[in-house]
């Protein structure tokens, strides 16, 4: 007679957040790559993939446009896995719909930090980011002083819509068409609000800035 043994399941994995930086604009606004920006001795985009790793986003992506090879470098280096958005002309949703797409079912959500908000504390990614794992909200942000910033954090279930090419707006449509529903929550951290979209911006918040 033989015994069978039973089989040992694998336990599910943890949920995860993503984090996603979206890279591949034109920075037409600034003049030169946002990314390779000095934001006090490393570039904004090890910056923003800095605060997403060290705040418990896993994995970070990188989405670039075609021939931002030093990004790509500085991504990997920062430990992000870069993709490739080969039509960003459309804006950012182009860009967050590739990593959508390329994450598949293996995470809860995203976390989207635009390349030009350097300045968000990894303590503040880790606050919204139990938050959305812990609760059941579609939407986390985060808001300084009364007023809401970066990273968003969006549940999965918000995915269809971003992904729907109907879509009109961008990301900031289906935020706004959630905030009802959206979990803000007060963070003492002013780099969730600190938009460095032009030169103006940059010389205000780095006055010793430079390309690095």
């Amino acid at each position: 007679m033989k015994f069978w043994k039973k089989r040992k399941t694998e336990p599910p994995p943890d949920p995860r957040v993503a984090g996603v930086v979206p890279c591949a604009g034109s920075s037409t606004r600034m003049g030169s790559s946002k990314a390779l920006l000095d934001a006090g001795g490393r570039s904004f985009l090890a910056a923003t993939v800095g605060s997403l790793v060290a705040g418990g986003c896993d994995p970070v992506v990188v989405v670039l446009a075609t021939g931002q090879t030093d990004e790509e470098r500085r991504a990997r280096d920062a430990g992000a896995l870069p993709l490739l958005n080969p039509e960003p002309g459309d804006g950012p949703i182009t860009s967050l719909r590739i990593a959508i797409q390329a994450l598949g079912d293996s995470v809860e959500g995203v976390a989207l930090l635009p390349v030009h908000h350097p300045c968000v504390l990894p303590e503040t990614v880790t606050v919204l980011n139990q938050a959305l794992l812990e609760g059941d909200a579609p939407l986390v942000l985060p808001s300084f002083e009364g007023k809401r910033g970066h990273p968003a954090f969006l549940r999965r279930t918000l995915f269809p819509e971003l992904l729907d090419p109907s879509l009109e707006g961008g990301a900031r449509s289906v935020v706004h068409a959630h905030l009802t529903e959206a979990l803000v929550i007060d963070v003492e951290d002013a780099g969730v609000v600190l938009d460095i979209d032009t030169p103006e911006a940059y010389a205000r918040a780095f006055p010793a800035g430079r390309s690095l």
